[in-house]
């Protein structure tokens, strides 16, 4: 079961500039952290696109699932992420990850090689890979894999694997066609203040399913919503009709004040409520 939210690449068309825009791909990224989301989907919408589109969203959000122990190693200086700075921490864990070395700090790392009787190679911050046990708690580990090391002595130097390194979302870019028939898929929900408002009721049909399997969110632009995207009109919705062929359309936020919600706000707040629990 997995949970994924699709964006457009049109989706930062009304940023005023490119710290802007970075900050509010940040949102949503954060947002996608908060609720454990697996994966963000940026799907092409060429028509709305402005200044930047889906390399530099894909681009961003990659760095921003890097953990940041590891980003000045995997990721080079790019002009895309001259404002990264702007971002907010990622780190699921509240522990994890801190990029301090002194003792008792935790680290990440991944496993470059694996020996026998449980041995293991893990390159991290520090000069030169550590061999290190894999306890049995954390389970078989492989090359690739990413754990967490706690360091308690640098003199001598003492580390030992406490768990795998809690995962962050992945990012690809195809069209929404493609995203949302992934087998993974799930309950698929598109946005939009047309859809269906949300209900309690609602919610707990909505919840019960995607407990059941999983769940795919996509979401519109600032000013071009989906169904401007799909060429459909809202009387399609009326008509029990259903552009894209989504299972849901619906207007996670009912009572909105303001004409439009900005992308960034509306993963927020639907994200919240397809988390609440009977």
């Amino acid at each position: 079961m997995t949970s994924t939210i699709l964006i457009p690449s049109s989706v930062v068309r009304e940023a005023t500039d490119k710290r802007d825009a970075t900050r509010k791909l940040g949102t949503i990224a954060r947002a996608a952290t908060i609720f454990g989301i697996d994966h963000i989907g940026v799907f092409t919408d060429p028509a709305g696109e402005g200044r930047w589109g889906a390399p530099f969203i894909t681009r961003v959000l990659r760095y921003a699932a890097t953990p940041a122990s590891d980003r000045m190693r995997r990721w080079d200086i790019h002009e895309d992420l001259e404002f990264a700075g702007v971002l907010p921490p990622m780190q699921p864990s509240a522990e994890a990850g801190s990029g301090s070395q002194g003792p008792g700090s935790l680290i990440d790392g991944i496993v470059t090689e694996v020996g026998s009787e449980g041995r293991v190679w893990v390159n991290c911050d520090l000069q030169h890979p550590l061999a290190l046990i894999a306890p049995p708690e954390v389970g078989p580990v492989d090359e690739g894999d990413r754990v967490t090391i706690r360091i308690s002595s640098r003199d001598p130097l003492q580390a030992r694997i406490v768990q795998r390194a809690p995962a962050t979302f992945a990012v690809e870019t195809a069209t929404l066609p493609e995203l949302l028939q992934r087998p993974d898929a799930g309950v698929c929900i598109a946005t939009s203040r047309h859809g269906t408002p949300l209900t309690q009721a609602h919610l707990a049909t909505l919840t019960t399913a995607i407990a059941e399997d999983g769940m795919t969110v996509v979401f519109g632009a600032p000013g071009r919503g989906l169904l401007a995207m799909a060429d459909a009109d809202p009387d399609a919705l009326s008509a029990g009709m259903s552009p894209l062929g989504v299972d849901h359309w619906l207007r996670s936020i009912p009572r909105q004040h303001t004409e439009v919600v900005r992308t960034e706000e509306a993963v927020m707040a639907t994200l919240a409520c397809l988390a609440i629990m009977e």
